[in-house]
């Protein structure tokens, strides 16, 4: 009988649901603009078996994708697994047959060479086709209607790295898919490509280069004129691995860099600069202007990741893993390698940052992200653990004002990443709504809330009460019933095919 480890990653609101499902017409209080068409997708790791080797972290659960799909003032919704190799291998053997996050080591010998991503990172909508997303393999394709997987996507042969980033960027001015891979020669190396995608799936631009150092690459920025990644020291390597240890540790003792590529150059032309040690991961926008370069990311003094523990043997140091939006500055016109400023631009604590993506890679004044009040209270019954930080507010930041604006979700609740919904297409920058999955974790359930996204401190407008839990998300995105039926991109993806026989 299958039995998951009675640990913090498979117990409490992350107990494993293995489940997938349809609920029509969900109940709704208060009320959804009738205006709306589109879908919001977001996805969660949701282990289908126990783990092959005892114990995981929540960071390798099989990713499964919810779809709220609102037309007409109504909210269906629908949940699916995606078809990984992983998902379907182990779904026929009945049991675990991958090891531990990112090392191949512990795994059953069948599964030799195929892919142990388990797309469960982000959920995103491009030329037609739903792209489930783990840094650690190419994209899934999925039907963004039906949620059914068709395979491994690799823009019609185009896309010829083992990886492909969980963040990808649209460039609103030219439409164009703008993405990267890491460790391209295999695990643990430092090679790295640029991808540019037109709308229609044709590959724009490849330009490969070399990190200062093998680490998690999770997130990037683009701007009009450059694409923007920044080298962070969770470090991983071989010896790790064969020593059974995280694929990722923290390593104090490293500088940071930020690598500037121009987005019509190639390797040669990308510049790194310096700044001494921190921890950062996701984006909340970059954009240049001229030569100056503009990067906001949430930054931490210190590791945010309990689970990629430190290098050296030092302790988690909750204090130093909160994480503010901070605007890091570098001049292309400079001579040396400092960064020119980072400037902190808001003293609320925060992570999982979302802008209005009309404004990705020019200036902007609107930002949005789940904020950790400290001062608020938590009355979390027990055994029902929030699996990680109380992420129980809201938050807006305008940069134009310097102010950040809050709603509290309350004691009993936390908040996974909103994604902001235009009005229209030609709206003002923030017209529009913002939608975030909230965990009831005193009802054990979930609903999604819907606010007015430049006016959060009101509270929802409308929220869909789901009769099922959510287990804790990673990313997601809106897209529109325009985008979701756009056929532009080239052929499906390749199934998985099963194990030779034992």
């Amino acid at each position: 009988m299958s039995k998951f480890p009675d640990t913090p990653a498979f117990t409490g609101f992350f107990k494993p649901e293995r489940w997938e499902a349809d609920v029509p017409d969900c109940e709704v209080e208060g009320e959804i603009p009738a205006s709306l068409d589109g879908a919001f997708f977001r996805v969660q790791p949701d282990p289908q078996m126990p783990p092959r080797l005892g114990n995981d972290i929540a960071f390798n659960g099989d990713g499964a994708i919810s779809q709220f799909r609102i037309r007409g003032g109504r909210v269906d919704f629908r949940h699916r697994w995606v078809g990984t190799d992983k998902f379907r291998l182990e779904r026929e053997e009945g049991h675990a047959l991958f090891g531990a996050y990112r090392n191949p080591l512990g795994d059953d010998p069948r599964v030799a060479g195929r892919y142990r991503g388990t797309a469960n990172t982000n959920a995103f909508a491009y030329g037609g086709k739903l792209l489930a997303l783990k840094e650690d393999s190419p994209p899934v394709a999925m039907d963004p209607i039906t949620l059914e997987t068709e395979g491994y996507y690799d823009f019609g042969g185009a896309m010829d790295a083992p990886t492909f980033t969980a963040h990808p960027k649209v460039d609103p001015i030219t439409g164009n898919l703008c993405a990267f891979s890491y460790a391209t020669e295999g695990l643990c190396t430092k090679g790295v490509i640029y991808w540019e995608f037109s709308p229609s799936g044709a590959l724009v631009r490849k330009i490969p280069f070399e990190a200062p150092y093998y680490c998690m690459m999770h997130d990037f920025g683009v701007t009009q004129d450059y694409a923007v990644f920044h080298i962070v020291p969770s470090i991983g390597s071989w010896d790790r691995l064969q020593k059974g240890m995280p694929h990722f540790g923290f390593d104090t003792t490293l500088p940071v860099y930020l690598g500037v590529l121009p987005r019509n150059g190639d390797g040669s032309d990308i510049r790194w600069f310096e700044a001494p040690n921190l921890f950062a991961s996701h984006v909340m926008n970059a954009f240049n202007d001229g030569t100056k370069v503009y990067f906001d990311t949430p930054e931490a003094k210190n590791n945010m990741f309990p689970f990629f523990p430190d290098v050296h043997g030092a302790p988690f140091n909750p204090r130093e893993a909160a994480s503010f939006i901070t605007r890091w500055t570098v001049d292309m016109n400079s001579n040396g390698t400092e960064f020119e400023s980072r400037e902190r631009l808001t003293d609320v604590m925060g992570e999982f940052p979302k802008i209005d993506e009309r404004y990705a890679t020019v200036p902007y004044r609107h930002g949005w992200m789940l904020v950790q009040d400290m001062a608020k209270p938590v009355d979390v019954p027990a055994g029902k653990s929030a699996g990680g930080l109380m992420m129980n507010t809201l938050g807006h930041l305008d940069h134009a004002t310097g102010k950040t604006h809050t709603w509290w979700a309350g004691p009993t609740s936390t908040l996974q990443e909103p994604a902001f919904v235009p009005k229209s297409p030609d709206s003002g920058e923030g017209e529009g709504w913002l939608v975030a999955v909230c965990n009831r974790l005193d009802e054990w359930r979930s609903d999604l809330l819907m606010f007015d996204a430049l006016n959060i401190e009101g509270g929802p407008i409308a929220t869909v009460k789901l009769p099922l839990r959510l287990r804790t998300g990673l990313h997601g995105n809106w897209h529109t019933a325009a985008e979701l039926g756009a056929k532009s991109l080239p052929g499906k993806g390749k199934p998985t095919e099963p194990l030779a026989a034992a």
